[in-house]
Protein backbone atom coordinates (compact mmCIF):
# COMPACT_ATOMS: atom_id res chain seq x y z
CA UNK A 1 0.00 0.00 0.00
CA UNK A 2 1.29 3.53 -0.64
CA UNK A 3 2.53 5.88 1.89
CA UNK A 4 0.55 8.87 2.44
CA UNK A 5 3.21 10.01 5.54
CA UNK A 6 3.71 14.11 5.82
CA UNK A 7 5.39 16.48 7.53
CA UNK A 8 4.28 19.79 8.78
CA UNK A 9 6.09 22.82 10.13
CA UNK A 10 3.80 25.18 11.70
CA UNK A 11 5.51 28.45 13.03
CA UNK A 12 8.75 26.46 13.73
CA UNK A 13 11.57 28.82 15.27
CA UNK A 14 15.08 27.03 16.85
CA UNK A 15 16.63 28.77 19.42
CA UNK A 16 19.79 27.55 20.41
CA UNK A 17 20.83 27.38 24.38
CA UNK A 18 23.27 30.30 23.87
CA UNK A 19 20.15 32.05 22.98
CA UNK A 20 21.26 32.26 19.11
CA UNK A 21 17.97 32.36 17.02
CA UNK A 22 18.92 30.20 14.12
CA UNK A 23 15.27 30.53 12.28
CA UNK A 24 12.24 31.57 13.34
CA UNK A 25 8.65 31.09 12.17
CA UNK A 26 9.10 28.22 9.54
CA UNK A 27 5.62 26.84 7.47
CA UNK A 28 6.04 24.37 5.02
CA UNK A 29 4.39 21.32 4.61
CA UNK A 30 6.49 17.94 3.18
CA UNK A 31 4.57 15.52 1.36
CA UNK A 32 5.91 12.04 -0.45
CA UNK A 33 8.28 13.82 -3.17
CA UNK A 34 11.82 13.48 -2.93
CA UNK A 35 12.82 16.87 -1.81
CA UNK A 36 16.10 18.08 -1.30
CA UNK A 37 17.12 21.21 2.00
CA UNK A 38 19.41 23.41 0.78
CA UNK A 39 21.21 26.24 2.09
CA UNK A 40 24.36 27.95 3.27
CA UNK A 41 26.71 26.73 6.29
CA UNK A 42 25.28 27.33 9.59
CA UNK A 43 21.66 28.02 8.75
CA UNK A 44 20.57 25.05 10.66
CA UNK A 45 19.70 22.85 8.35
CA UNK A 46 20.90 19.76 10.12
CA UNK A 47 19.21 21.47 13.16
CA UNK A 48 15.55 21.62 11.04
CA UNK A 49 16.68 17.86 9.93
CA UNK A 50 16.54 16.99 14.04
CA UNK A 51 12.86 18.67 14.25
CA UNK A 52 11.70 16.91 10.93
CA UNK A 53 12.53 13.69 12.37
CA UNK A 54 11.62 14.46 15.64
CA UNK A 55 14.79 14.24 17.76
CA UNK A 56 14.66 18.02 18.39
CA UNK A 57 11.51 19.74 19.85
CA UNK A 58 11.46 23.49 18.08
CA UNK A 59 11.32 26.28 20.69
CA UNK A 60 8.37 27.86 19.36
CA UNK A 61 5.81 26.37 16.93
CA UNK A 62 4.94 22.40 16.30
CA UNK A 63 6.10 19.77 13.87
CA UNK A 64 3.50 17.23 12.82
CA UNK A 65 4.51 13.83 11.40
CA UNK A 66 2.27 11.13 10.52
CA UNK A 67 3.91 7.83 10.06
CA UNK A 68 7.63 7.08 11.00
CA UNK A 69 10.88 9.05 10.32
CA UNK A 70 14.44 7.76 10.01
CA UNK A 71 16.88 9.95 10.54
CA UNK A 72 20.47 9.63 9.47
CA UNK A 73 22.96 11.86 10.70
CA UNK A 74 26.30 13.29 9.30
CA UNK A 75 28.24 10.10 9.79
CA UNK A 76 31.60 12.33 11.13
CA UNK A 77 32.69 9.85 14.00
CA UNK A 78 31.90 5.88 12.69
CA UNK A 79 35.21 5.63 14.63
CA UNK A 80 33.65 5.55 17.99
CA UNK A 81 30.87 3.52 16.96
CA UNK A 82 30.89 -0.35 18.28
CA UNK A 83 30.12 -2.15 15.50
CA UNK A 84 27.79 -2.05 12.33
CA UNK A 85 24.79 -2.44 13.27
CA UNK A 86 25.21 0.10 15.80
CA UNK A 87 26.36 2.12 12.94
CA UNK A 88 23.28 1.22 10.74
CA UNK A 89 21.24 2.01 13.63
CA UNK A 90 19.81 -1.05 14.38
CA UNK A 91 21.54 -1.82 17.88
CA UNK A 92 18.57 -1.91 19.84
CA UNK A 93 16.82 -4.21 17.35
CA UNK A 94 19.64 -6.68 17.35
CA UNK A 95 19.76 -6.61 20.96
CA UNK A 96 16.52 -7.47 21.69
CA UNK A 97 16.91 -10.68 18.86
CA UNK A 98 19.83 -11.47 21.37
CA UNK A 99 17.43 -11.27 24.73
CA UNK A 100 14.99 -12.97 23.03
CA UNK A 101 16.65 -15.65 21.98
CA UNK A 102 18.34 -15.96 25.08
CA UNK A 103 14.73 -16.76 26.70
CA UNK A 104 13.70 -13.29 27.36
CA UNK A 105 9.46 -12.60 27.47
CA UNK A 106 10.21 -8.87 28.22
CA UNK A 107 7.35 -7.39 25.78
CA UNK A 108 9.38 -4.05 24.84
CA UNK A 109 12.34 -6.58 23.29
CA UNK A 110 9.16 -7.86 20.68
CA UNK A 111 7.94 -4.34 20.21
CA UNK A 112 11.83 -3.89 19.12
CA UNK A 113 12.45 -6.25 16.94
CA UNK A 114 8.25 -5.98 15.53
CA UNK A 115 8.24 -8.81 12.41
CA UNK A 116 12.09 -8.37 11.89
CA UNK A 117 13.16 -11.97 13.19
CA UNK A 118 15.69 -12.26 9.80
CA UNK A 119 17.06 -8.43 10.02
CA UNK A 120 20.63 -10.32 10.48
CA UNK A 121 20.22 -12.27 7.32
CA UNK A 122 18.18 -9.45 5.72
CA UNK A 123 21.42 -6.74 6.90
CA UNK A 124 23.78 -9.09 5.47
CA UNK A 125 21.90 -9.48 2.11
CA UNK A 126 21.83 -5.46 1.82
CA UNK A 127 25.47 -5.08 2.92
CA UNK A 128 26.37 -7.61 -0.01
CA UNK A 129 24.19 -5.66 -2.44
CA UNK A 130 26.23 -2.60 -1.72
CA UNK A 131 29.56 -4.07 -2.18
CA UNK A 132 30.57 -4.41 1.82
CA UNK A 133 30.13 -7.87 1.51
CA UNK A 134 33.83 -8.13 3.54
CA UNK A 135 31.90 -6.92 6.37
CA UNK A 136 29.27 -8.45 8.95
CA UNK A 137 26.95 -7.05 11.97
CA UNK A 138 29.35 -7.27 14.59
CA UNK A 139 32.08 -5.12 12.70
CA UNK A 140 34.06 -2.73 14.85
CA UNK A 141 33.05 0.90 13.03
CA UNK A 142 37.21 2.42 13.25
CA UNK A 143 37.41 -0.76 10.85
CA UNK A 144 35.60 1.20 7.56
CA UNK A 145 36.57 3.88 5.75
CA UNK A 146 34.71 7.09 5.83
CA UNK A 147 32.74 6.01 2.74
CA UNK A 148 32.19 2.54 3.76
CA UNK A 149 30.20 4.06 7.12
CA UNK A 150 28.17 6.05 5.31
CA UNK A 151 26.82 3.28 3.04
CA UNK A 152 26.76 1.37 6.23
CA UNK A 153 24.61 3.80 7.71
CA UNK A 154 22.31 3.92 4.48
CA UNK A 155 22.31 0.27 4.49
CA UNK A 156 20.06 0.88 8.18
CA UNK A 157 17.83 3.70 6.59
CA UNK A 158 16.95 1.21 3.77
CA UNK A 159 16.02 -1.64 5.90
CA UNK A 160 14.32 1.10 8.51
CA UNK A 161 10.31 0.30 6.88
CA UNK A 162 10.26 4.20 7.72
CA UNK A 163 7.94 6.19 5.80
CA UNK A 164 9.75 8.81 5.74
CA UNK A 165 13.73 9.40 5.37
CA UNK A 166 15.61 12.48 6.68
CA UNK A 167 18.99 12.10 5.33
CA UNK A 168 21.42 14.47 6.52
CA UNK A 169 24.62 14.95 3.83
CA UNK A 170 24.47 11.13 2.55
CA UNK A 171 26.95 11.60 -0.07
CA UNK A 172 29.65 12.95 1.95
CA UNK A 173 32.80 10.38 1.96
CA UNK A 174 31.24 8.12 -0.73
CA UNK A 175 33.01 7.36 -4.23
CA UNK A 176 31.73 8.35 -7.68
CA UNK A 177 30.27 4.82 -7.68
CA UNK A 178 28.58 4.97 -4.37
CA UNK A 179 26.89 8.73 -5.26
CA UNK A 180 25.64 6.79 -8.34
CA UNK A 181 24.06 4.02 -6.45
CA UNK A 182 22.83 6.30 -4.03
CA UNK A 183 20.62 8.45 -6.39
CA UNK A 184 19.67 5.77 -7.75
CA UNK A 185 18.11 3.99 -4.49
CA UNK A 186 16.73 7.41 -3.53
CA UNK A 187 14.69 7.56 -7.16
CA UNK A 188 13.33 3.73 -5.94
CA UNK A 189 12.88 4.81 -2.86
CA UNK A 190 8.60 4.97 -2.60
CA UNK A 191 7.66 7.03 0.98
CA UNK A 192 8.82 10.06 1.73
CA UNK A 193 12.05 11.51 1.50
CA UNK A 194 14.02 14.82 2.90
CA UNK A 195 17.65 15.27 1.59
CA UNK A 196 20.05 17.97 3.49
CA UNK A 197 22.50 18.21 1.11
CA UNK A 198 25.31 20.20 -1.46
CA UNK A 199 26.19 17.44 -3.72
CA UNK A 200 24.28 19.14 -7.36
CA UNK A 201 24.31 16.03 -9.10
CA UNK A 202 22.14 14.28 -5.72
CA UNK A 203 20.03 17.29 -5.54
CA UNK A 204 19.42 17.34 -9.42
CA UNK A 205 17.11 13.56 -8.71
CA UNK A 206 14.75 15.76 -6.48
CA UNK A 207 11.35 16.63 -6.97
CA UNK A 208 11.50 20.08 -5.56
CA UNK A 209 14.07 22.05 -3.78
CA UNK A 210 13.71 23.72 -0.42
CA UNK A 211 15.97 26.80 0.62
CA UNK A 212 16.71 27.79 4.59
CA UNK A 213 18.08 30.91 4.65
CA UNK A 214 17.68 34.03 7.07
CA UNK A 215 14.56 34.61 5.01
CA UNK A 216 13.11 31.78 5.87
CA UNK A 217 11.68 28.30 3.99
CA UNK A 218 11.03 29.17 0.04
CA UNK A 219 10.27 26.04 -2.02
CA UNK A 220 11.33 25.48 -5.75
CA UNK A 221 9.48 22.90 -8.09
CA UNK A 222 11.76 20.53 -9.66
CA UNK A 223 15.69 19.53 -8.67
CA UNK A 224 18.40 21.86 -8.70
CA UNK A 225 19.08 23.50 -11.97
CA UNK A 226 15.83 24.37 -11.97
CA UNK A 227 16.14 26.14 -8.27
CA UNK A 228 19.57 27.77 -9.09
CA UNK A 229 17.92 29.04 -11.87
CA UNK A 230 14.40 30.34 -9.97
CA UNK A 231 16.51 31.68 -7.00
CA UNK A 232 19.22 33.88 -9.56
CA UNK A 233 16.05 35.06 -11.04
CA UNK A 234 14.57 35.92 -7.77
CA UNK A 235 17.77 37.22 -6.50
CA UNK A 236 18.02 39.59 -9.98
CA UNK A 237 14.71 41.14 -9.25
CA UNK A 238 14.75 41.52 -5.36
CA UNK A 239 18.05 43.61 -6.11
CA UNK A 240 16.23 45.48 -8.71
CA UNK A 241 13.30 46.31 -6.50
CA UNK A 242 15.88 47.47 -3.82
CA UNK A 243 17.66 49.56 -6.04
CA UNK A 244 14.19 51.08 -7.35
CA UNK A 245 13.08 51.74 -3.68
CA UNK A 246 16.82 53.13 -3.17
CA UNK A 247 16.86 55.49 -6.00
CA UNK A 248 13.23 56.80 -5.15
CA UNK A 249 14.19 57.56 -1.71
CA UNK A 250 16.80 59.53 -2.76
CA UNK A 251 14.57 61.24 -5.39
CA UNK A 252 12.27 62.02 -2.98
CA UNK A 253 14.38 62.65 0.23
CA UNK A 254 15.57 65.71 -2.54
CA UNK A 255 12.58 66.95 -2.70
CA UNK A 256 11.84 67.11 0.39
CA UNK A 257 14.70 68.94 1.51
CA UNK A 258 14.00 71.64 -1.76
CA UNK A 259 10.38 71.76 0.15
CA UNK A 260 12.42 72.48 3.58
CA UNK A 261 14.40 74.89 1.79
CA UNK A 262 11.84 77.10 -0.21
CA UNK A 263 9.90 76.87 3.43
CA UNK A 264 12.82 78.39 4.98
CA UNK A 265 13.17 81.26 2.50
CA UNK A 266 9.46 82.09 2.71
CA UNK A 267 9.89 82.61 6.46
CA UNK A 268 13.10 84.60 6.10
CA UNK A 269 11.28 86.51 3.34
CA UNK A 270 8.57 87.09 5.40
CA UNK A 271 10.70 88.69 8.75
CA UNK A 272 12.60 91.11 6.95
CA UNK A 273 9.11 92.18 4.96
CA UNK A 274 7.77 93.03 8.40
CA UNK A 275 10.66 94.92 9.89
CA UNK A 276 11.04 96.95 6.63
CA UNK A 277 7.30 98.02 7.22
CA UNK A 278 7.61 98.66 10.27
CA UNK A 279 4.74 96.93 12.07
CA UNK A 280 3.55 96.11 15.46
CA UNK A 281 5.04 94.07 17.55
CA UNK A 282 1.99 92.11 18.44
CA UNK A 283 1.14 91.42 14.63
CA UNK A 284 5.03 90.31 14.04
CA UNK A 285 4.80 87.73 16.87
CA UNK A 286 1.59 86.24 15.37
CA UNK A 287 2.86 86.50 11.99
CA UNK A 288 6.19 84.39 13.63
CA UNK A 289 4.10 81.97 15.48
CA UNK A 290 2.23 81.24 12.47
CA UNK A 291 5.15 80.59 10.56
CA UNK A 292 6.79 78.09 13.06
CA UNK A 293 3.50 76.07 13.42
CA UNK A 294 3.40 75.45 9.79
CA UNK A 295 6.92 74.70 9.46
CA UNK A 296 6.73 72.49 12.60
CA UNK A 297 3.81 70.41 10.65
CA UNK A 298 6.28 70.69 7.52
CA UNK A 299 8.67 69.21 9.63
CA UNK A 300 6.41 66.40 10.86
CA UNK A 301 4.76 65.70 7.50
CA UNK A 302 8.49 65.35 6.05
CA UNK A 303 9.62 62.97 9.38
CA UNK A 304 6.72 60.99 8.39
CA UNK A 305 7.77 60.55 4.29
CA UNK A 306 11.51 60.18 5.71
CA UNK A 307 9.67 57.04 7.33
CA UNK A 308 7.76 55.97 5.03
CA UNK A 309 10.66 56.17 2.32
CA UNK A 310 12.96 53.98 4.58
CA UNK A 311 10.27 51.30 5.64
CA UNK A 312 9.70 50.96 1.76
CA UNK A 313 13.97 50.56 1.31
CA UNK A 314 13.95 48.32 4.08
CA UNK A 315 11.15 46.06 2.92
CA UNK A 316 12.77 45.73 -0.13
CA UNK A 317 16.01 44.95 1.82
CA UNK A 318 14.42 42.21 3.67
CA UNK A 319 14.11 40.27 0.24
CA UNK A 320 17.66 40.28 -0.50
CA UNK A 321 19.67 37.53 1.01
CA UNK A 322 22.29 38.84 3.20
CA UNK A 323 24.63 36.61 2.26
CA UNK A 324 28.73 37.64 3.29
CA UNK A 325 30.74 36.44 0.62
CA UNK A 326 33.25 33.56 1.27
CA UNK A 327 36.89 34.08 0.35
CA UNK A 328 39.89 32.11 1.43
CA UNK A 329 43.16 34.26 2.07
CA UNK A 330 46.53 33.20 -0.02
CA UNK A 331 48.91 31.15 1.77
CA UNK A 332 52.94 31.92 1.94
CA UNK A 333 55.10 29.38 0.89
CA UNK A 334 58.96 29.48 2.15
CA UNK A 335 61.17 31.02 -0.70
CA UNK A 336 63.67 28.26 -2.37
CA UNK A 337 60.50 26.12 -2.32
CA UNK A 338 60.39 25.49 -6.24
CA UNK A 339 60.92 22.06 -7.25
CA UNK A 340 62.83 20.16 -4.41
CA UNK A 341 61.38 16.60 -3.19
CA UNK A 342 59.18 17.32 -0.22
CA UNK A 343 58.04 13.80 0.50
CA UNK A 344 58.92 10.21 -0.52
CA UNK A 345 57.54 6.96 -0.08
CA UNK A 346 60.33 4.01 -0.59
CA UNK A 347 58.78 0.33 -1.19
CA UNK A 348 55.73 1.25 1.01
CA UNK A 349 53.24 -1.22 1.51
CA UNK A 350 49.92 0.29 3.08
CA UNK A 351 48.69 -1.02 6.53
CA UNK A 352 45.93 -3.59 5.65
CA UNK A 353 47.25 -3.91 1.97
CA UNK A 354 48.39 -7.26 2.14
CA UNK A 355 49.43 -8.30 -1.28
CA UNK A 356 49.57 -5.34 -3.04
CA UNK A 357 52.62 -4.20 -4.84
CA UNK A 358 55.03 -1.66 -2.85
CA UNK A 359 54.30 1.77 -4.04
CA UNK A 360 57.23 4.60 -4.78
CA UNK A 361 56.29 7.90 -4.91
CA UNK A 362 58.26 11.07 -5.14
CA UNK A 363 56.84 14.11 -4.46
CA UNK A 364 58.08 17.49 -5.59
CA UNK A 365 57.26 22.09 -4.22
CA UNK A 366 54.45 22.47 -7.16
CA UNK A 367 53.13 19.48 -7.63
CA UNK A 368 49.57 19.12 -7.57
CA UNK A 369 48.41 15.47 -6.95
CA UNK A 370 45.04 14.12 -6.73
CA UNK A 371 44.65 10.70 -4.96
CA UNK A 372 41.37 8.60 -6.24
CA UNK A 373 39.85 5.00 -6.35
CA UNK A 374 36.77 3.04 -4.83
CA UNK A 375 35.72 3.50 -1.21
CA UNK A 376 38.51 1.35 1.15
CA UNK A 377 41.55 1.11 -1.02
CA UNK A 378 43.63 2.90 1.10
CA UNK A 379 43.33 6.33 0.22
CA UNK A 380 43.12 7.89 3.65
CA UNK A 381 45.95 5.48 5.03
CA UNK A 382 48.29 6.59 1.76
CA UNK A 383 47.63 10.25 3.25
CA UNK A 384 48.45 9.75 6.72
CA UNK A 385 51.42 7.75 5.33
CA UNK A 386 52.65 10.82 3.50
CA UNK A 387 51.74 13.10 6.45
CA UNK A 388 53.79 10.86 8.96
CA UNK A 389 51.06 10.14 10.92
CA UNK A 390 51.05 6.22 9.88
CA UNK A 391 53.92 4.13 10.29
CA UNK A 392 53.85 2.21 6.70
CA UNK A 393 53.35 -1.82 6.77
CA UNK A 394 56.41 -1.99 4.68
CA UNK A 395 58.92 0.41 3.15
CA UNK A 396 60.04 3.80 3.99
CA UNK A 397 58.51 7.52 3.64
CA UNK A 398 59.89 10.68 4.54
CA UNK A 399 58.40 14.05 4.72
CA UNK A 400 61.16 17.00 4.04
CA UNK A 401 59.24 20.35 4.90
CA UNK A 402 56.32 21.34 6.93
CA UNK A 403 52.59 20.60 6.05
CA UNK A 404 49.27 20.85 6.88
CA UNK A 405 46.80 17.64 6.74
CA UNK A 406 43.32 17.76 7.36
CA UNK A 407 41.78 14.86 7.80
CA UNK A 408 38.05 13.67 7.49
CA UNK A 409 36.99 13.35 10.88
CA UNK A 410 38.52 16.92 11.39
CA UNK A 411 40.90 14.86 14.08
CA UNK A 412 42.94 18.05 15.00
CA UNK A 413 40.03 20.58 15.88
CA UNK A 414 39.28 20.67 19.71
CA UNK A 415 35.80 20.57 20.01
CA UNK A 416 35.69 21.86 23.84
CA UNK A 417 37.67 25.06 22.89
CA UNK A 418 35.83 28.32 21.10
CA UNK A 419 37.12 28.47 17.37
CA UNK A 420 38.86 31.56 18.20
CA UNK A 421 41.10 30.03 21.10
CA UNK A 422 41.68 26.87 18.43
CA UNK A 423 43.06 29.24 15.45
CA UNK A 424 44.97 31.10 17.85
CA UNK A 425 47.04 28.75 18.53
CA UNK A 426 47.42 27.51 15.85
CA UNK A 427 48.36 30.73 14.28
CA UNK A 428 50.42 32.35 17.24
CA UNK A 429 52.52 34.67 14.88
CA UNK A 430 48.99 36.15 13.48
CA UNK A 431 47.62 39.52 14.89
CA UNK A 432 43.82 39.41 16.34
CA UNK A 433 42.41 41.76 14.02
CA UNK A 434 43.79 40.02 11.09
CA UNK A 435 43.23 37.04 12.55
CA UNK A 436 39.96 37.93 12.65
CA UNK A 437 39.58 39.44 9.36
CA UNK A 438 40.63 35.97 7.52
CA UNK A 439 37.86 33.92 9.41
CA UNK A 440 35.00 36.44 8.77
CA UNK A 441 36.06 35.97 5.24
CA UNK A 442 35.98 31.98 5.46
CA UNK A 443 32.09 33.30 7.03
CA UNK A 444 32.84 32.75 10.73
CA UNK A 445 31.76 35.81 12.27
CA UNK A 446 32.05 37.23 16.05
CA UNK A 447 29.40 34.78 16.96
CA UNK A 448 30.81 31.63 15.80
CA UNK A 449 34.11 32.83 17.31
CA UNK A 450 32.72 32.64 20.52
CA UNK A 451 31.23 28.97 20.10
CA UNK A 452 33.33 25.72 20.68
CA UNK A 453 33.88 23.39 17.93
CA UNK A 454 31.19 21.24 19.28
CA UNK A 455 28.53 23.47 18.52
CA UNK A 456 29.40 24.42 15.24
CA UNK A 457 27.55 23.51 12.03
CA UNK A 458 29.43 20.40 9.94
CA UNK A 459 30.18 23.29 7.56
CA UNK A 460 31.69 25.53 10.08
CA UNK A 461 33.97 23.09 11.94
CA UNK A 462 35.23 22.38 8.41
CA UNK A 463 36.08 26.12 8.24
CA UNK A 464 37.60 25.89 11.49
CA UNK A 465 39.50 23.48 10.92
CA UNK A 466 40.72 24.66 7.30
CA UNK A 467 41.62 28.16 8.89
CA UNK A 468 43.70 26.14 11.43
CA UNK A 469 45.56 24.01 9.15
CA UNK A 470 45.85 26.34 6.29
CA UNK A 471 47.51 29.62 8.09
CA UNK A 472 49.83 27.48 11.00
CA UNK A 473 52.77 28.71 11.17
CA UNK A 474 55.58 28.11 9.71
CA UNK A 475 53.61 28.02 6.46
CA UNK A 476 53.04 24.80 4.64
CA UNK A 477 55.36 24.09 1.87
CA UNK A 478 52.64 20.48 1.20
CA UNK A 479 48.98 20.61 1.77
CA UNK A 480 47.75 17.50 2.89
CA UNK A 481 43.27 17.53 1.98
CA UNK A 482 41.21 14.44 2.68
CA UNK A 483 37.60 15.01 1.12
CA UNK A 484 38.15 18.76 1.97
CA UNK A 485 34.50 19.64 -0.03
CA UNK A 486 32.40 17.25 3.01
CA UNK A 487 29.78 19.69 4.47
CA UNK A 488 30.96 22.57 2.40
CA UNK A 489 28.19 24.86 0.74
CA UNK A 490 28.80 26.07 -2.90
CA UNK A 491 30.39 29.14 -2.23
CA UNK A 492 32.62 28.25 -0.12
CA UNK A 493 33.86 25.31 -1.98
CA UNK A 494 34.27 27.63 -4.83
CA UNK A 495 36.28 29.64 -2.94
CA UNK A 496 38.73 26.94 -1.58
CA UNK A 497 39.34 26.01 -5.58
CA UNK A 498 40.39 29.93 -6.36
CA UNK A 499 42.72 29.91 -3.14
CA UNK A 500 43.87 26.02 -3.99
CA UNK A 501 44.31 27.22 -7.76
CA UNK A 502 46.89 30.36 -6.42
CA UNK A 503 48.18 28.39 -4.14
CA UNK A 504 52.26 27.75 -4.72
CA UNK A 505 53.26 25.05 -2.55
CA UNK A 506 52.83 20.92 -3.20
CA UNK A 507 49.25 19.88 -3.11
CA UNK A 508 48.11 16.11 -2.65
CA UNK A 509 43.82 16.18 -2.22
CA UNK A 510 41.60 13.27 -1.67
CA UNK A 511 38.84 13.53 -3.41
CA UNK A 512 35.78 11.77 -5.26
CA UNK A 513 34.48 15.33 -6.22
CA UNK A 514 35.61 15.36 -9.99
CA UNK A 515 33.96 19.00 -10.89
CA UNK A 516 36.00 19.88 -7.79
CA UNK A 517 39.29 18.13 -8.50
CA UNK A 518 38.80 18.84 -12.44
CA UNK A 519 38.97 22.72 -10.81
CA UNK A 520 42.39 22.62 -9.04
CA UNK A 521 45.12 22.00 -12.53
CA UNK A 522 46.08 18.69 -11.34
CA UNK A 523 49.74 17.93 -12.18
CA UNK A 524 49.34 14.40 -11.87
CA UNK A 525 46.44 11.84 -10.48
CA UNK A 526 47.42 8.75 -8.63
CA UNK A 527 44.42 5.94 -8.86
CA UNK A 528 43.96 3.10 -6.97
CA UNK A 529 42.88 0.42 -9.63
CA UNK A 530 42.58 -3.61 -9.22
CA UNK A 531 46.04 -4.23 -10.65
CA UNK A 532 47.51 -1.24 -7.57
CA UNK A 533 48.53 1.99 -7.55
CA UNK A 534 49.16 3.68 -10.92
CA UNK A 535 50.44 7.37 -11.68
CA UNK A 536 49.74 9.38 -14.12
CA UNK A 537 47.64 12.68 -15.81
CA UNK A 538 44.07 12.22 -14.82
CA UNK A 539 44.28 9.03 -13.79
CA UNK A 540 46.15 7.13 -16.43
CA UNK A 541 49.73 6.41 -17.04
CA UNK A 542 52.28 4.10 -15.65
CA UNK A 543 52.79 2.26 -12.33
CA UNK A 544 53.85 4.21 -9.83
CA UNK A 545 57.61 4.48 -8.96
Amino acid sequence: MTSTSTITLDHVSCVLPDGRTLFSDLCEHFDQRRTGLVGRNGVGKSWLARILAGLQAPSQGRCLRSGTVWHLAQCTDWHGQPSVAALAGLKPAFDALARIEAGSTDPADFERLADRWDLRQRLQAQLEIEGLGHVNADTPGHALSGGEAVRVALVGALLSGADHLVLDEPSNHLDGASRAALARQLQRWPRGLIVVSHDRRLLEGMERTVELSPLGLRSHGGGYGLYAEAKARDLARAGEQLAQRKLERRRETQQLREQQERQERRQARGSRQGQEANQARILLDRQKERSEDSAGRLRLQQAAARERLDLRVREAAGQVEQAMPIHLQGLPVAAGAGQRVVAWLEQVVLPGADGQAPLDLSLRGGQRLAITGPNGCGKTRLLEVLAGRLQPAAGRAGLCVPSACLDQRLSGLDGTLPVLDLVRQACPGLAEDLLRTRLAQLGLGPQQLALSGEQLSGGERLKAALACALHAEPPAQLLLLDEPCNHLDLASMQALEAMLCDYQGALVVVSHDEAFLAALALTDRLEHLPGGWRLGPGGEGAPAT
